[in-house]
């Protein structure tokens, strides 16, 4: 629509002659909107996806994005957004926690693409929604601008700000900027945030996905300015692979005769949950061994917790954990009670760093400890 208009104009003005020169200009210089027909980056847009980033297999990319920022974890924990967000006490307004959530652990794929130039954040996140329809998934929350919690752009803040959630950008080759967060990058100043989340279940475990699209509106950053970004992040919920060597009886013994307590990584439990799984069993069976092995053994039960989480509500879960262990053994191995005492301290005791994913899967354990 747009190259007749222009010829038109120029035959009209200038008579034939100027027709072919404006023919012969436009086709070495395509208006913009020509050159994204044509699968062109957008104007000021990176022109390569960032070194080692790909999109999901499952979710295809808006077209003529290209990807700025990537993160993939084989395993790790994301809370996924189901409710506006609220903001915190007076004096801690920019605290900002989920109305609704819910906690998820698998592989976890973090894309943040900046789209062409052009395009709205509500024409990019339609686009999405209907991606994710025609692949089987269903919509579990969606909003837009203010409804999704606290200011417009507020929700980026959420994404992206905390420990838990930082994702590093990757600048464009030849920029001269070293990497940063996104969210002093992508997103300052975002405005018209549009977001929904949606799930796909498959019988070898759920797919989950949220995209979060803005408006760039930061003019220090010509690659995402006056351009819609998008952060999808999609979590597979498979199991994670079991490394752990069960620890048995003669081994408790000795980790208790020796340090006075001894870690064990063979109890399960669901996110944010106190009942154990059935995969906790071998474990279980050992304990029950150790205490017959010794009759006069008593035993402080502990659960330990990663970072993740308000300290209040870890310590709370972490002795509920404990507790589910002394009935589970009372319950079903015979175990007298009265020789346990169940105890939690959340965090407080960790046996690795909090940094990473395999830091806080060595702090999540249940100890046994010596009375």
């Amino acid at each position: 629509m747009l190259i007749p208009s222009l010829l038109i104009r120029a035959r009209r003005s200038c008579g034939t002659g100027a027709l072919l020169a404006s023919l012969a200009l436009i086709a070495l210089n395509p208006p913009p909107a020509v050159a994204q027909a044509r699968g062109a980056p957008a104007k000021d847009a990176q022109a390569t996806d960032a070194k080692g980033s790909k999109d999901h297999p499952a979710i295809k990319r808006y077209d003529g994005s290209v990807i700025i920022g990537y993160d993939f974890r084989s395993f790790a924990d994301y809370e996924l957004l189901l409710g506006p967000l609220e903001l915190g006490p007076p004096g801690r307004i920019n605290e900002l926690s989920p109305s609704r959530s819910e906690r998820l652990e698998g592989r976890v794929t973090r894309i943040l693409y900046v789209a062409p130039e052009g395009r709205s954040p509500l024409e990019v996140v339609r686009n999405y929604e209907q991606e994710l329809q025609k692949s089987g998934f269903q919509t579990l929350y969606q909003c837009a601008r203010k409804d999704c919690g606290g200011d417009d752009g507020w929700l980026a803040n959420y994404y992206l700000y905390g420990m838990e959630r930082r994702l590093r950008n990757t600048p464009p080759a030849g920029s001269g900027k070293a990497p940063g967060q996104v969210s002093e990058y992508a997103f300052t100043g975002a405005k018209d945030q549009r977001f929904l989340t949606a799930k796909r279940a498959e019988s070898k475990g759920d797919t989950y996905a949220s995209v979060y699209v803005a408006h760039g509106q930061s003019d220090l950053h010509k690659e995402t300015f006056n351009h819609a970004i998008v952060l999808l992040e999609v979590v597979d919920t498979v199991p994670m692979e079991n490394n752990m060597v069960t620890v048995d009886a003669a081994a408790m013994a000795k980790g208790i005769a020796t340090t006075g307590h001894v870690a064990l990584y063979g109890i399960y439990f669901d996110t944010d949950k106190t009942e154990l799984k059935p995969e906790s069993t071998p474990t279980l069976k050992e304990i029950a061994g150790l205490l017959r092995q010794d009759p006069k053994l008593m035993l402080y039960v502990v659960g330990h917790t990663d970072n993740v989480g308000a300290d209040d509500y870890n310590m709370d879960l972490s002795r509920r954990r404990a507790a589910s262990v002394v009935s589970a053994l009372a319950a079903q191995h015979a175990v007298d009670a009265k020789r346990l005492k169940p105890a939690g301290v959340g965090r407080l005791a960790p046996v690795s760093a909090n940094d990473n994913d395999e830091g806080r899967a060595k702090n999540r354990r249940v100890e046994l400890v010596k009375q």
